[in-house]
């Protein structure tokens, strides 16, 4: 932190391993710690795999999940309850993502953009463009794997750039929703207790984004709240004291102190994309990234450059041919393929609920 005179001071008591502040909309950093340190992320690294997914998967697309896409979910795995033989939305199994954290869910949407190890390239691709490059992955639903890692300020860059996505914003932000069963639909919660207020207080306008936690990562979380027109994405990596829920107290702290903060501080880097970055001066973080197209000042609820946005996928037919194939150019040409096949599927299975 640079800060000027009369400026807030960080929060005492902060034990994280690494954590970042940024402002969503101009890409400034205000503060950060060990912010480039590599670490397990968890859970929060299904960030990137919806960034990298979801331009590739239109959410009214059905798909009946086989045996075969399940048979691989880590042992002792967050699942939101996917099961073999039944027909899902695509949009269904996102929600499971973003709410039940669930694995299974992961494993199957991961099936239908071409396997895992090709959800994990992409991914991979995607953590490149964004200017993210302390992350490997090699498990897309964040499950502990060797090798496997992140970084608070690539996960704050993945943060910033979901929030221009609408689809991701809507999901990641969503605190209660139906999951499908046969015949019938139970409820599921999002596991981010700042946006639920499960054991802790709800943090006021927060708007999403990730939690995890595996026994290597420890507690993880990417966070973004709006206040008074100004949206900022914090990251908190596993907090070595204070129980379960310290990285959740630790991400308030930081919220509270970032929007004291805005305005009478010096930023020391930014999560912008390299060709959008402003010059930085001694003592800023190294490397860059944010959503693609994004620029100083951006609206961070607008949708990526080049992605064609179709509201009331959700509830109604889902994309157009060509809104569909739109976005997944964003992605490659092999998603584009994809995507036609998924447009065909459409119209050759019958959901259940």
């Amino acid at each position: 932190m640079r800060p000027r005179p009369g400026a807030p001071k960080v929060p005492d008591g902060l034990s994280a391993l690494s954590w970042l502040v940024a402002d969503a909309g101009t890409g400034e950093v205000l503060a950060a710690h060990d912010a480039h340190r590599r670490l397990p992320p968890a859970s929060t690294l299904k960030t990137l795999f919806a960034l990298a997914l979801l331009p590739a998967l239109p959410p009214g697309a059905r798909h009946t999940v086989t045996e075969k896409e399940l048979a691989d979910v880590g042992a002792g795995s967050s699942l939101v309850g996917v099961k073999e033989d039944r027909t899902y939305r695509v949009a269904d199994l996102w929600r499971g993502v973003f709410l039940s954290s669930g694995n299974d869910a992961v494993h199957v949407l991961a099936a239908l953009g071409g396997g895992r190890r090709a959800a994990a390239a992409r991914m991979q691709e995607t953590a490149r463009a964004l200017g993210a490059h302390d992350t490997h992955v090699v498990s897309p639903d964040g499950y502990d794997a060797p090798g496997q890692v992140s970084s608070a300020y690539d996960l704050a860059v993945f943060g910033r750039a979901g929030l221009r996505n609408p689809e991701f914003a809507r999901y990641c932000a969503t605190v209660r929703a139906s999951f499908p069963a046969d015949g019938w639909s139970y409820g599921i919660q999002n596991t981010n207790r700042l946006l639920t207020g499960d054991g802790v207080d709800r943090y006021p306008g927060l708007i999403g984004i990730k939690n995890g936690y595996t026994s290597r990562a420890g507690n993880t979380l990417v966070a973004a709240a709006r206040r008074d027109r100004r949206t900022l994405v914090v990251t908190v990596m596993n907090p070595r004291r204070g129980g379960s829920l310290a990285v959740y107290e630790e991400a308030r702290s930081l919220l509270d102190w970032g929007f004291r903060a805005a305005g009478r501080v010096d930023p020391v880097g930014s999560v912008l994309p390299p060709r959008s970055r402003p010059p930085t001066g001694p003592g800023s973080l190294p490397g860059a990234g944010a959503g693609a197209g994004a620029g100083t000042g951006a609206d961070p609820e607008a949708g990526p450059a080049g992605v064609t946005v179709v509201k009331g996928g959700e509830t109604g037919p889902g994309w157009s041919a060509a809104a569909a194939i739109a976005g997944a150019a964003v992605v490659g040409a092999g998603a584009v393929a994809l995507v036609l096949r998924l447009l065909r599927l459409k119209g050759g299975h019958s959901g259940r609920g």
